[in-house]
């Protein structure tokens, strides 16, 4: 079946798979009226934003257009996305707004090039985004890996408390200067901490801060949301808007904070210098629209209704979930909901195949968990479906709690041994488990998708981590390759 075979397919049933491994069954086999927890948050265009998706029902291609003169681009002086993205900047309260069309991915990696030099070190945290270790890649630049809280009961990262962030910073500063510091809040699974602290901590040692607010576009916005981070004094934010706004996936924007007193802030000119390396020449016309309206719309009074309508719908049903007996994990953002699946005695990657063939499709499976978004709008029947397909859940596969994970044996800041670049180019081959002591990594190793790095490339692999890989394919036969790419 061809792609476009598929998508037609899967728009008539109403469905939509991840990219995870999961079971596929040809259309025809396929149980109706599913129940879509899944990412973009606007569920399937149940929340797409309205300007956007009035543009939609336009003639198809009619809003597929160059760079005209009076359209302009999000690096053009001039222009209709120049003016929306001053209007974007004024209504968010930032001091400039890029918007951008390859997702967030695309706008990370131009945040840390225009932030940091060849040569430099940059803090990172190790739930990072891929994308930043490739931004590094890019940029030549030196990742310094820091350790985060765990959760034994759930197998999660936590976030990190202004008091852990100021030791990592004295053990990191004691190797070198720091060009800036990356956090992630909230977390893909909704957990957020004290972010002011957090960023007042690297202000006070003179780092820019750059914050991935990929899945928190609407924070702040109404109470029971954690705030937003550039209310929290982020230097650098970047949002998807296909994960907490109304937006298109690979609609996203890059968000540069008003200048504090005392405070120079990041460069503008040197942000659009890394923007222009990154960013295609031709970029959609649609997802620019995307951006505009799905931030307009968010922040504007009919979002406002649709975002608190969502949370007391959410708040219902973590109510009725939570009666039933079943264990969720709290998180700061309700329209994210994560079962511990480790409390029922399932793992969740065993969970999310068994709900999937119901027609519950999770969006992130985790060995003791399986969070669930839940979006703008979240699908009709979902307070009486979920509870129910989940009671079912436990019943067929439920028995004693799994015993605590343990974390993998991290130091609280690392960096490669090797560069990162010299090590991600090497020639590799693939090393027995039993033989990784002493091996320097060639490319990044997370255990579970979407994972933390164990490793990544030029990190030289210790006794204590080769000791923990081991004993978890042990723990989890099946999910962990019995190699792993090491420098030849």
């Amino acid at each position: 079946m061809g792609l476009l075979e598929l998508l037609r397919a899967e728009a008539e049933a109403g469905r939509w798979r991840l990219a995870w491994p999961r079971p596929w069954r040809p259309p025809g086999l396929r149980r109706p009226l599913p129940l879509p927890l899944h990412l973009p948050a606007h569920g399937r265009g149940r929340a797409l934003a309205p300007p956007l998706a009035a543009l939609l029902r336009r003639p198809p291609g009619s809003w597929d257009l160059p760079e005209l003169p009076e359209l302009g681009g999000p690096l053009e002086p001039e222009g209709a996305v120049a003016e929306a993205q001053a209007a974007a900047a004024a209504l968010l309260g930032a001091e400039r707004c890029w918007f951008g069309v390859n997702g967030a991915s695309g706008l990370l990696q131009a945040a840390l090039l225009g932030l940091a030099d060849p040569g430099q070190r940059v803090l990172l945290p190790r739930n990072l985004h891929r994308s930043l270790l490739h931004g590094c890649l890019l940029g030549q630049l030196r990742p310094v890996l820091f350790d985060l809280p765990f959760d034994p009961a759930s197998g999660l990262w936590l976030p990190p408390s202004p008091g852990h962030l100021e030791q990592v910073l004295a053990a990191a500063l004691a190797k070198g200067p720091l060009a800036a510091v990356v956090l992630v809040s909230p977390s893909y699974q909704g957990l957020a901490g004290d972010l002011a602290g957090l960023i007042a901590t690297a202000h006070r040692r003179g780092l820019p801060v750059l914050v991935d607010e990929a899945h928190g576009a609407h924070g702040g916005l109404v109470p029971g949301l954690p705030p937003a981070a550039l209310a929290c004094g982020a230097d650098l934010v970047v949002q998807s808007l296909q994960k907490a706004a109304g937006g298109l996936a690979q609609s996203a924007v890059l968000l540069l904070g008003p200048r504090a007193p005392g405070r120079s802030g990041p460069d503008p000119g040197r942000l659009e210098r890394a923007l222009l390396w990154l960013q295609t020449s031709s970029p959609s016309a649609l997802l620019l629209a995307s951006a505009e309206a799905s931030l307009t719309h968010l922040h504007g009074p009919g979002g406002r209704r649709e975002l608190t309508a969502a949370l007391a719908r959410a708040d219902r049903l973590r109510g009725r979930l939570e009666a039933a007996g079943l264990p969720l994990l709290p998180a700061q953002d309700p329209l994210r909901l994560t079962l511990s699946t480790a409390a029922l005695g399932i793992n969740g990657l065993a969970a999310d195949a068994w709900l999937l063939e119901r027609g519950v499709i999770a969006e992130l499976p985790e060995p003791g968990c399986l969070t669930f978004c839940l979006g703008l709008n979240p699908p009709p029947g979902l307070e009486r479906r979920l509870p129910g397909a989940l009671l079912a859940l436990r019943r067929a596969l439920g028995g004693a709690p799994l015993p605590p994970f343990t974390p993998p044996p991290l130091p609280l800041v690392a960096e490669p041994e090797l560069p990162l670049g010299q090590a991600w180019r090497a020639p590799a081959l693939a090393a027995p488990l039993v033989e990784l002591e002493g091996r320097i990594a060639a490319r990044p190793l997370c255990p579970y998708p979407p994972g933390i790095p164990l490793l990544i490339p030029g990190e030289r692999i210790d006794a204590a981590r080769a000791a923990w890989l081991r004993r978890q394919v042990d723990l989890w036969p099946g999910q962990i390759a019995d190699t792993v790419p090491v420098v030849a």
